[in-house]
């Protein structure tokens, strides 16, 4: 950690910010003690860019409405009944929440909160001691309650009481844990860890949509293979995510194929790197990532012994089944449902067009099939490669970058990204003088093929080729 000097600095210059400034006065007129807490106090304190702002407050969810409403500002409940209030203030949104204890009953999956009345009580009630900071304002008063700056010159993740209590109260911080892992490069105390494996069941009373979340922010570190290795290895990820435990052990019986577990943790940092230079200060790319980790996990299921080697046929086909089934399962949304799988099924399209080049069908119909993942399959085939195996990586890439070459000069030249027949529906039903049904549809998916097969031939060549069609159809 640096110097405290100029991290009091940062938090100063926080605090000094109109928003903070106005706020502050305003809970302390009415008599509340008010703090910036957490996150932000942490963050500043390592000399991470602070971009959200947690307060908490003295002050009980109604209190704490009616000063906002006379400060005249936007506000809206993000979970008032766990004492929780945002607002937009000159620009910046907070969220505002009243000293608490929360607590998850053995059978629950909702916390049952009660208010608390100082910010000791609050702050020991918290995740880990990294979270558990507050600075206290107006007053520029720093509170720590478990060792929290300690913890963050040691690069230490542990909870502020016992681990068995912190993860009884909330199961989810032990997802937390590992995201931190990867987030701020620190170890889980060996203690912490420990109650990770002892209570990974208790994960089990945690709803999917909170999973989901805590998971994708995860996959969001510019890192995420430490906190990914830090579930598996306690049995969390077994809990949510059994098929990437199952990659650990995907190899043949002697040992030589590659472990597919380290590939996919190495697929997934590849891709990530790719991300950020193909398309850099862009937001972390959730279906990309989720596909480069879980793109192989049909291997497990697919795996055969045969003539001293072993085969993984069709786990393409599998896995791209088993990323619908997993994500559904998770709560994910249709549409990154149905990307993760689509680039899963086509991850191994683009192996063998170095041994023998493609032709310009084949290249069409490699960009009908990605559609609008065009760019993420290129970046997830490309991170595929794990070889070390120099002149055979230095092969595959020059490969790769012959078939981008190639579709942007046919992209160029016949609109490729948007590839259709050259008579549409209407078009096709006043030719053949018929009405709309099963034989439109079929005339249409055949002037597809044409398009595919030989690029644009003009709306009267199509015309002539679909009557010749159509008369053999029809006799």
């Amino acid at each position: 950690m640096r110097p405290l000097a100029d991290s009091m600095a940062d938090l100063r210059a926080i605090a000094d910010s109109r928003p903070v400034r106005e706020l502050a006065e305003a809970f302390a007129a009415a008599g509340h003690e008010f703090a910036i807490v957490g996150g932000p106090v942490r963050d500043a304190l390592l000399g991470r860019s602070v971009t959200d702002l947690d307060f908490t407050t003295s002050a009980r969810p109604e209190q704490t409405q009616r000063i906002l409403d006379d400060l005249g500002t936007q506000t809206w409940d993000v979970g008032r009944d766990f004492g929780t209030i945002a607002a937009k203030v000159h620009g910046e949104t907070v969220e505002i929440t009243t000293y608490r204890a929360e607590v998850y009953r053995d059978d629950s999956r909702k916390p049952e909160v009660s208010y608390g009345d100082t910010i000791e009580g609050d702050l020991v009630r918290r995740d880990f001691t990294i979270n558990a900071l507050a600075l206290m304002l107006p007053e520029m008063r720093l509170v720590d309650v478990s060792g929290g700056v300690e913890d963050l010159l040691a690069g230490r993740i542990s909870t502020p009481g016992s681990a068995e209590a912190s993860f009884t109260d909330d199961p989810l911080r032990m997802l937390r844990a590992a995201r931190f892992a990867s987030q701020l490069g620190f170890d889980v105390a060996s203690e912490t860890r420990e109650a990770m494996v002892e209570f990974a069941e208790r994960l089990d009373i945690i709803s999917a949509e909170r999973i989901r979340d805590e998971l994708v922010k995860l996959l969001s570190a510019a890192d995420p293979a430490p906190g990914l290795r830090l579930l598996v290895d306690t049995g969390l990820a077994e809990r949510f995510l059994p098929e990437l435990t199952a990659l650990v052990a995907t190899q043949d019986d002697h040992g030589r194929h590659k472990d597919v577990y380290e590939h996919s943790l190495t697929v997934l940092q590849q891709a990530i790197a790719l991300e950020g230079e193909r398309h850099p200060g862009e937001a972390p790319d959730t279906v990309l990532r989720l596909a480069a980790l879980l793109h192989d996990i049909g291997k497990p299921a697919t795996r055969r012994f045969e003539r001293g080697g072993v085969t993984f046929h069709h786990h393409d086909i599998v896995g791209a089944k088993l990323v619908k089934k997993r994500l559904r399962a998770l709560r994910f949304d249709n549409s990154t449902v149905k990307r993760v799988a689509r680039l899963v099924e086509l991850h191994l399209r683009f192996f063998g067009y170095s041994d023998q080049q493609w032709t310009d069908s084949a290249v069409r119909r490699y960009v009908r099939d990605a559609g609008e993942e065009l760019e993420r399959l290129h970046i997830l085939t490309r991170a595929d490669v794990t070889t070390r195996n120099r002149r055979k990586a230095e092969r595959l890439e020059h490969a790769y970058d012959d078939i981008e070459r190639r579709i942007d000069e046919l992209a160029e030249a016949e609109e490729l990204a948007a590839v259709r027949p050259e008579l549409d529906g209407e078009r096709i039903m006043a030719v053949l003088g018929v009405p709309p049904g099963p034989l439109v549809g079929r005339a249409y998916k055949y002037l597809l093929e044409v398009r595919l097969d030989e690029g644009p031939i003009g709306p009267e060549a199509a015309e002539e080729r679909l009557r010749e069609w159509a008369a053999k159809e029809l006799a």
